[in-house]
């Protein structure tokens, strides 16, 4: 329940919460006349029969559910209502918040709210319930399908991410109880590493820091405690120097006749905590435990404090950055500078209006306000201050819709909400955010998806550089495109940010199966040649369907990957093959369990297990050896098995002579494997694929193992006859021109 945060339980009325020794007392919420008073103050139009109707029907569909806490259920959705109503969203987003948990966790459906309350209400809500129970094998699986789809979901409306957040957030102010500690160290941690950063990247600061900071104490106490410890002691050590710089400031601008606000604040835990990480720096290091905070009001104003904060103390240089020429993509305006002040003290100073401080706090909910006689979000004064909602997630609504797999996606869109940014241009003069480190691969997927699959260079200040090169603040780039959409050889070294990172691995994925698809075609031509028919007289629809496909394409595909064989086609096809294939084919695969089969030996004991050994993986024509260890029978080897050396001067083994039997040399296929390097190029798979297929090989697995900008290695698990006939098609690979080197892999 409660959005999937596991801190509810149904417990009949009167009984004790689970977990719970006496009934704990009971924590206030918000009564109904309450809720109403505070949306009167800032929306006096709304429709208060629309939020009473909400609120008493959520107290009665949850009816007699208890939290942990032992509070009545509904609380939750009451006191998540309450949260949305500080950041003064309107009345449609109050009553999703009132209703949040309604369809997930009572017998409410979405058509019963839309009749209720209005289909935008219900679209809210359905947002934001809690998905299905997933059939997936890990819990960080279960969490990257979750936010994939939430993400596609609130990329409709953002108000569906502030209920979301909202719901996060009580849940997390009352963590404490639920009573087992792993459940709650992993919701802390999905907070830290999901709903802080989806908060602060539409830029609500002052919930994402009460998110991080909650998280914080339950999911690593120990560093919070620590670096406490350190606050305390600096506290003591330079608390009177804090003091100093207020009132300096304040003096020199009041003589300058600057009206200003000016406060300190001291990092928090969480924060100071992620930098000593990310930077591997010194608590002592660190510019910004003190900064302060400077309120004008107006922009020439911030830039006059500015100057007048440089002619008091030494500014740091490189750390002085102007977020008012260069908003953040959440809106975010203000001027940071580090100084050094009073005792050699590293400080940071932030300069900003009031309305800069409003939206830093609150960012996208800060727009919602009148306009033309109604109450709602003002797109066009979010746009004023470079604030587009749909921007701030479209990155990673690109990543969720690229697909992948699970596990990939959410490494993606963590690596799109950790950023620090740097601030590059293009030639027209557009402003690219990218995070620090970006290359112009990352500026190209910026700009546009379209431009980034087809980047094939970059000028960076009118100079061509290379891909990997690292973008700096004012940087213009221009983004060379070819013809054709493609990945980028090597692009996990030359990408940043996951959004690049997800579009290039979608083309990888793509491009691999562009070349399954072509070899499949090629084994499959192959193969019907052989038995006196022509590909391109041949219709494969039906054999696609028999062999469970929808279509041509999905055939050579599985074909190219090894799941379907070549001759499987042939028959599916023209069934009147089948007797002639299965002539060919004479020899059955290897059943590996039944070495005694394959293997004899005049000095075997009767009776004794009879195993092929692993390290260097026997196949029929090879020389073979067995090992006999006690309580383990005989390991067969091969002659020149690197593992028997090892085993010389053992004398509990017994070393017997072994031989193939009639019936593995004539009567079987064994599964050899092969490693090739082999140039990087187009159409290089297909043509190592022919080779294959042409000395009669039929390959079981294939897979990429390492890939650099001018070769990759690839194994192949081919199926043969004996050793000799893996022999001869290392022969065929070792002729072509576009192979390296190819060698037999044993184990």
């Amino acid at each position: 329940m409660a959005g999937g945060d596991g801190v509810a339980a149904q417990v009949p009325v009167g009984s004790k919460a689970a977990g719970a020794g006496a009934a704990p007392p009971r924590t206030r919420y918000l009564r109904q006349f309450e809720l109403v008073e505070r949306m009167r103050a800032y929306d006096p139009s709304f429709d208060e029969n629309l939020v009473n109707r909400a609120y008493v029907y959520a107290t009665a569909k949850h009816g007699s559910q208890k939290r942990h806490s032992g509070d009545p259920y509904f609380a939750h959705p009451i006191e998540v209502a309450g949260i949305l109503t500080e950041y003064k969203l309107d009345a449609a987003t109050i009553v999703a918040g009132l209703l949040h948990d309604t369809i997930e966790d009572t017998e409410a459906t979405r058509e019963e709210i839309e009749s209720m309350f209005g289909a935008e209400i219900a679209d809210l809500v359905e947002g934001v319930t809690k998905l299905s129970q997933l059939e997936i094998q890990s819990e960080e699986n279960k969490q990257a399908q979750n936010l994939q789809k939430f993400i596609l979901a609130m990329s409709r409306d953002v108000r569906v991410l502030i209920v979301k957040l909202a719901d996060r957030l009580h849940n997390m102010r009352t963590l404490a109880h639920v009573p087992k500690p792993e459940k709650r160290r992993r919701i802390a941690m999905e907070t830290l590493e999901i709903y802080g950063p989806l908060a602060r990247r539409i830029g609500i600061e002052k919930m994402a820091r009460e998110l991080e900071s909650l998280a914080f104490h339950e999911a690593f106490p120990e560093a919070e405690a620590a670096i406490n410890a350190r606050l305390e002691q600096l506290r003591i050590e330079k608390g009177a120097n804090v003091a100093i710089i207020i009132q300096t400031i304040m003096e020199v601008f009041e003589f300058a006749g600057i009206d200003a606000r000016v406060f300190g604040r001291e990092k928090q835990p969480y924060s100071i905590w992620k930098k000593l990480r990310r930077k591997s720096v010194e608590f002592s290091d660190l510019a910004d435990v003190y900064a302060f905070r400077v309120i004008v009001n107006n922009p020439d104003d911030c830039y006059r404090a500015l100057g007048l904060v440089h002619q008091t103390w030494r500014c740091v240089p490189d750390q002085v950055e102007d977020y008012i020429s260069n908003p953040k993509p959440n809106g975010y305006r203000s001027i940071h500078t580090v100084v050094i002040g009073p005792g050699n003290v590293r400080v940071e100073i932030q300069i900003r209006t009031e309305e800069m401080d409003q939206i830093a706090e609150n960012g996208v909910a800060a727009h919602w306000r009148y306009k033309n006689e109604s109450y709602g979000f003002d797109a066009d004064s979010a746009a004023a201050v470079g604030l587009d909602a749909r921007e701030a997630t479209r990155s990673l609504l690109e990543i969720a819709e690229h697909g992948g797999e699970a596990g990939e996606f959410l490494e993606h869109a963590k690596l799109e909400m950790y950023q620090d940014h740097v601030f590059a241009f293009t030639p027209k003069g557009a402003l690219i955010p990218l995070p620090q480190g970006a290359t112009p691969l990352d500026f190209a997927y910026a700009v546009h998806s379209s431009i980034g699959d087809r980047c094939v260079g970059a000028k960076i200040n009118g100079v061509e550089r290379p891909l990997r090169s690292t973008l700096r603040n004012g940087d213009v780039v221009e983004i060379v495109v070819g013809d054709k959409v493609g990945p980028v050889p090597g692009f996990e070294a030359l990408t940043k940010t996951g959004r690049a990172k997800s579009a290039q691995r979608r083309l990888q994925r793509q491009a691999k199966r562009d070349e399954f698809a072509k070899l499949g075609r090629d084994l499959v031509a192959h193969a019907l040649h052989r038995y006196g028919h022509e590909l391109a007289e041949t219709a494969l629809q039906h054999a696609a369907q028999h062999l469970g496909k929808d279509d041509e394409e999905e055939l050579f595909v599985a074909v190219g990957e090894g799941s379907i064989k070549a001759h499987q086609v042939a028959v599916a096809a023209f069934p009147g093959l089948e007797e002639k294939v299965r002539k060919d084919m004479g020899r059955k695969p290897m059943e590996m369990e039944k070495a005694k089969l394959y293997v004899k030996g005049s000095e075997l004991t009767p009776g004794v297990a009879l195993h092929f050994a692993d390290c260097c993986s026997p196949i029929p024509g090879d020389r073979i050896i067995g090992v006999q260890i006690p309580g383990k029978g005989v390991v067969v080897h091969t002659i020149d098995c690197e593992q028997l050396a090892a085993l010389e001067d053992d004398e509990s083994v017994t070393w017997v002579d072994l031989a193939w039997t009639p019936t593995a040399l004539n009567k079987t296929l064994a599964t050899g494997r092969i490693i090739a390097t082999v140039e990087n190029k187009r159409g290089v798979l297909a043509e190592l694929c022919r080779i294959i297929a042409e000395n009669e090989g039929d390959i079981l697995n294939l897979r990429l193992v390492k890939r650099t900008v001018d070769f990759f290695d690839m194994i192949f698990d081919i199926e043969v006859a004996d050793a000799k006939h893996l022999t001869n098609i290392l022969a065929a690979m070792r002729a072509s021109k576009s192979v390296k080197e190819a060698d037999r892999v044993k184990g």
